[in-house]
């Protein structure tokens, strides 16, 4: 089922002349814009990667991913039911997240059709206790109603494997191994292990030996056009 927050985000991108949910080939398109093909993807990058594959031979793409910085749980006695209460979740997203998507979308980005566009969003979510076949109930157990956009408060494009660098942070030395980039990024190591590589199978950094045991890493100089 559709949530809330997914027709805001098309309605965001149905521009003048667009069209929405428009079939293009084999595929439901969420927002076809007269320059571009706008995909939307609220769940896991991996479940779509087939898909943006097939349709950036063809077509200019815009992938949006909306990365959950602030969410706001609200809590019914039931399925649209009455709110019980409000709080903000301490969970926080950040732009690294993307890596976690990134993992297993490298075989699709970068692509000379393909822009994903990240977006750092605050939501709402409803939801009530589950329905289990249980006699008991965790006091987790829920289940989420809808989701609904309160503000989208970053937008990150990303065209190549050269944009991605601009997450490293800017004080690295020139030849790096992960526990530097994690102890300049604020992060921990395994963090910056999984951002380095991304970062080397989209070909924004490559290998160039070891130091002691660690990976040693170099960014990948930007091809100028001509």
């Amino acid at each position: 089922m559709e949530t809330t927050l997914h027709r805001q985000l098309k309605d965001r991108y149905a521009t003048t002349g667009a069209v929405v949910e428009q079939r293009v080939g084999r595929f439901r398109i969420d927002v076809v814009q007269p320059e571009q093909l706008v995909e939307i993807q609220l769940a896991s990058l991996t479940a779509i990667r087939d898909k943006i594959a097939v349709l950036a031979n063809e077509h200019d793409v815009l992938l949006v991913k909306p990365i959950i910085a602030r969410k706001h749980l609200v809590k019914l006695n039931r399925a649209g039911g009455r709110v019980v209460s409000r709080r903000l979740s301490p969970k926080r997203g950040t732009l690294l997240d993307l890596f976690d998507e990134l993992v297993h979308f490298t075989r699709v980005f970068p692509h000379p059709r393909l822009t994903l566009e990240v977006l750092l969003v605050e939501i709402e979510e409803c939801r009530y206790p589950g329905h289990g076949r249980r006699r008991w109930r965790r006091p987790g157990d829920f289940q989420v109603e809808d989701q609904r956009l309160i503000e989208v408060i970053r937008v990150d494009r990303f065209r190549t494997a050269g944009d991605l660098c601009r997450l490293l942070p800017r004080r690295l030395p020139r030849r790096f191994h992960t526990g530097q980039l994690a102890e300049g990024l604020g992060v921990r190591r395994w963090i910056a292990q999984r951002m380095a590589y991304c970062l080397r199978e989209c070909g924004a950094i490559r290998s160039v030996g070891k130091e002691g045991g660690a990976w040693l890493y170099q960014r990948v100089p930007t091809k100028r056009a001509a």
